[in-house]
């Protein structure tokens, strides 16, 4: 089965542009081809990527769930049938990783189903690749949903605040209260000045009994493509957020 690596953290850390690094680090070793699951509803993994994302998981339910006023289900064939066929639809193959977009459903309602096709898909695919690498949502929603059939390597992303370190943290106990054992979890510090941490940041680390994987530092480089709609896998090999993220991947044998 494909070891399933998850990465999460609280809004706007980073997580998303760690993934891509993460998932071009895999290709490049050759671990491939490598899964990446965007399954935050408000998706742009295709774009740290650089690639054009699929149709969404939710975009194909709203779709079928239209079919009243369009037709789009063939005569003869259930909804369900028509789902599994379309679904094979909302993966984007590249030379050396796949993409799986969540999407959202449209209008009001939670994203109970489309969360529920996410997991689906991962167990369903799982054993087709030799790693699976999960852009989760912002908080603790997905992690709460058991949306992951289990995760080999949790890591957790945060920016230098108490705030964010404080929201790994709960998502760190909320995983132990679910039973997840992943086989090596820990943080990532994300944009920290001069790639240092101070003793305050330091301190919640160790009150919220965090192993710290490693410290990425702030980089404008990754502002300026993100500004220019460059993809940040495209950062130069010297990029100090690339090199930092190499050693990190290391000390976890990936």
């Amino acid at each position: 089965m494909g070891k399933i690596i998850a990465v999460a953290g609280k809004g706007g850390v980073g997580k998303t542009t760690l993934c891509g690094l993460l998932i071009q680090h895999l290709c490049r070793t050759g671990r491939t081809p490598v899964l990446a699951v965007d399954a935050d509803a408000n998706s742009n993994l295709n774009e740290v990527l650089g690639v054009e994302a699929p149709p969404t998981l939710g975009e194909i339910r709203e779709e079928i769930e239209r079919d009243g006023t369009n037709h789009v289900v063939p005569a003869g064939m259930t909804k369900a049938n028509y789902l599994e066929m379309r679904i094979s639809d909302a993966i984007t193959e590249e030379d050396n990783f796949d993409l799986m977009v969540m999407g959202r459903s449209q209008g009001q309602g939670c994203y109970c189903f489309v969360n529920g096709l996410v997991q689906t898909q991962i167990q369903k695919l799982q054993s087709n690749y030799p790693f699976i690498v999960v852009d989760n949502e912002a908080g603790m929603e997905h992690i709460s949903r058991g949306l992951l059939p289990a995760m080999d390597t949790a890591i957790l992303v945060s920016d230098c605040s108490r705030r964010g370190i404080q929201a790994a943290g709960r998502i760190a106990r909320l995983m132990t209260e679910l039973n997840f054992t992943p086989k090596q979890s820990g943080l990532i510090v994300n944009r920290a000045p001069g790639g240092k941490l101070d003793e305050g940041t330091l301190e919640e680390i160790h009150n919220q009994g965090l192993d710290l994987l490693g410290v990425v530092p702030q980089d404008d480089s990754v502002y300026q493509f993100d500004c220019n709609g460059k993809p940040i896998v495209a950062l130069p090999e010297e990029s100090p957020v690339r090199v930092a993220l190499e050693e990190i991947v290391q000390k976890l044998g990936l």
